[in-house]
């Protein structure tokens, strides 16, 4: 998943943060080296998670994308109870603006869940958990390659015909005492299959 655009989506549909959200991989880089104005939002990818194959002939897998939405809020008592109300407003800004979110990359995102990261006398850092489902493989043939498995499928002449040879394991031959095939064919034919 893509966070750049995540970024700049949330930049323009959670008004309460100003522009002020940042991203990355590691939250400690990431605030450390966007050290933006509260309340501010940082989107960090939190790793993915894959489903067992879902076919026999073909690899088709179910995955999912995790990341956060760290909020920092600035708080004058240490209980935390103001930001506790901010926090409400936050999430549902968040909520507004990201649950449903589809893309092409990926199915409508999904609330994961919240929790408390870090309270001090000065501020607090509150993370809000989402997912966003996608596939590994493509749905239709006219889809471009997302396996190696299609690569190399794709790079097989199209099919142009068949040619069926039949040879009866026990025929109804008097001449022929052992079962089984006896190399003479019973029945032979080739068809051609329309091309594009």
């Amino acid at each position: 998943m893509r966070l750049t655009p995540l970024i700049e989506h949330l930049k323009l549909f959670c008004p309460s943060f100003g522009g002020r959200v940042a991203g990355g991989i590691d939250l400690d880089a990431v605030m450390n080296s966007a050290k933006l104005e509260t309340p501010a939002a940082y989107v960090i990818y939190t790793g993915d998670d894959v489903g067992e194959n879902q076919t026999q002939n073909r690899v088709v897998q179910a995955l999912a994308d995790g990341f956060d939405v760290v909020v920092v809020m600035q708080t004058r008592d240490e209980r935390g109870q103001q930001a506790v109300d901010l926090a409400h407003v936050l999430r549902a800004e968040l909520l507004k603006a990201l649950v449903g979110l589809e893309s092409a990359e990926h199915e409508p995102i999904t609330y994961a869940g919240g929790s408390l990261m870090a309270l001090d006398r000065a501020r607090v850092s509150y993370k809000f958990g989402f997912e966003a489902g996608s596939q590994i493989g493509r749905s239709q043939d006219s889809d471009p390659p997302e396996t190696w498995q299609e690569v190399k499928l794709d790079g097989l002449p199209a099919l142009q015909g068949i040619d069926f040879t039949y040879d009866s394991l026990d025929p109804k031959d008097p001449n022929h005492t052992q079962p089984g095939p006896d190399g003479r064919a019973e029945v032979r034919f080739s068809t051609e299959l329309p091309q594009g």
